[in-house]
């Protein structure tokens, strides 16, 4: 697949690229602010077409034996591999990512639907599981049954990957699905069913939908042929299909928003904690639900790690893909960079001490470039402490004690990771016993296996990815119970 073909002119649907009259939708290159393709959008009809091919796909590949989807599950990351250059130089144009952000996100896709796999082979041995107790006459066993035709509605800052975090699981599962792509970055998404198609997986089980939230992904929420819509996206967007799913008692799958903290107590190795700080926020421009953007900081070693963090954050060189000595890339698109400069201005408004950044980056003539920022003593009224930012800014406060930095690290909606910086062993296992987040990283980089879990506390979502529970979140419990 060439570069040329990532105009996508059809949806994918029941096993053939389907046209449509629908509006015509420009993605935009980051660097140039130039439109290098579009997509056609579906509309409720379309929808409804995904949906029925979906219903009428669910009963045979639901009924193959986990080893027969675990095949197709693997000529579909053959396919993926076969495309890798083209994938990654998509990923790379449609979302200003350095070609290693870009490389790691298909990789990641490709090892995520192999591990769910091996998962689908090991179903067939647990399927049925007899119940142990101890009543004369009765006897019992569960069963694990595929949910159902689900939905997903993927976001911008991780095609693919994300997708293949919920792609995995519902296949091996033995569900049927219809994707909806971010209208923002539709073109690596779209590929799911280019790869469904050259994997020959029958028609009907992958299902493809390009179009706005507002449009397609309502449609999706809405329909009543679903079992289940997982959405990876903003908390106020997870709100609404909450609400939708609710009209039919949908099951649902959120992963949201997130305000991760970054503790760093004072006998922290200063070195490791500024790298992990600007690592956390400012990969992939800071566009990570996760992003490490409320730094928590002993007020013994403040300065001299504010200073390890202004050094790494004015060594950052902006620029496209594939300019020399660039490390970081434009925010993905227009809507993006207007609301994290809107940010830069409420810290202005707000009196906020910056101590690097703070502002449109200088010297380029179009892209959506911001300078990695850093702000201290942000109070915790300040919105830029308390509201999602979704670019390279990062807060920082101090705590005297480690019961101050446990109440303000929880002192949020949000709960979705968080990263504590120290070398007192039992101090680390203490904190991470007491923090409301559903992953805690401990004086390493931020990095999410396919067999770990990932997903939130509070207004970070409901549910989880990833690993066993990832799994579960496609499967139905059945109990049988017999004379015995």
């Amino acid at each position: 697949m060439a570069a040329k073909d990532v105009i996508i002119e059809k949806n994918y649907i029941d096993g053939q690229w389907v046209g449509g009259d629908g509006e015509r939708l420009a993605a935009i290159n980051p660097v140039s602010e130039q439109a290098i393709g579009h997509c056609i959008e579906a509309s409720a009809e379309d929808v409804d077409a995904a949906v029925r091919a979906a219903n009428n796909a669910f009963a045979p590949w639901s009924a193959l034996s986990g080893k027969q989807r675990a095949d197709y599950m693997r000529k579909m990351t053959a396919a993926i591999r076969g495309h890798l250059d083209d994938l990654v130089e998509m990923q790379m144009a449609n979302c200003g990512k350095p070609r290693g952000e870009a490389k790691a996100d298909i990789i990641g896709s490709i090892e995520c639907i192999d591990y769910f796999a091996d998962r689908a082979e090991e179903l067939d041995a647990r399927r049925q599981t007899p119940v142990d107790y101890d009543i004369p006459g009765y006897r019992s066993n569960t069963r694990l049954e595929p949910m159902g035709p689900v939905g997903f509605i993927l976001p911008w800052n991780f095609p693919m990957k994300i997708c293949a975090w919920k792609l995995g699981p519902a296949l091996a599962a033995g569900c049927t699905v219809v994707i909806k792509p971010s209208e923002v970055t539709p073109f690596t998404d779209t590929f799911w069913g280019k790869a469904a198609e050259e994997a020959g997986l029958p028609p009907g089980v992958i299902n493809v939908v390009n179009g706005r939230g507002a449009i397609t992904g309502a449609a999706l929420s809405e329909h009543p042929g679903l079992r289940k819509i997982s959405f990876t996206g903003s908390t106020r967007t997870g709100k609404f299909i909450m609400k939708a799913a609710a009209e039919d008692v949908k099951n649902i799958g959120l992963e949201l928003g997130g305000k991760s903290p970054i503790l760093v107590f004072q006998d922290a190795d200063l070195d490791l904690a500024a790298r992990l700080a600007t690592e956390g926020v400012f990969y992939n421009a800071g566009q990570c639900c996760n992003a490490t953007c409320r730094l928590l900081v002993h007020e013994s070693v403040e300065e001299p790690l504010a200073q390890k963090i202004i050094a790494l954050s004015e060594a950052v060189v902006l620029g496209a893909p594939d300019s020399p000595g660039m490390t970081m890339g434009p925010l993905a698109s227009k809507a993006q960079y207007d609301k994290v400069t809107g940010y830069q201005d409420i810290a202005r408004e707000e009196g906020l001490t910056c101590r690097t950044g703070g502002d449109r980056a200088p010297g380029f003539d179009s892209g959506y470039f911001v300078q990695p920022s850093l702000y201290t003593n942000v109070p915790n009224a300040s919105r830029l402490w308390n509201e999602e930012i979704f670019g390279p800014v990062l807060c920082l406060r101090t705590f005297t004690n480690e019961e101050e930095a446990i109440t303000e690290a929880n002192d949020t909606e949000y709960g979705l990771a968080a990263s504590i910086v120290t070398e007192d062993d039992a101090r680390a296992e203490r904190v991470a016993a007491r923090l409301e987040a559903g992953h805690i990283y401990t004086n390493v980089s931020v990095a999410i296996p396919p067999e770990t879990s990932w997903g939130g506390f509070k207004q970070s979502g409901i549910g989880r990815e990833l690993g066993p529970w990832g799994l579960a979140g496609f499967l139905e419990v059945k109990t049988v119970t017999s004379r015995g």
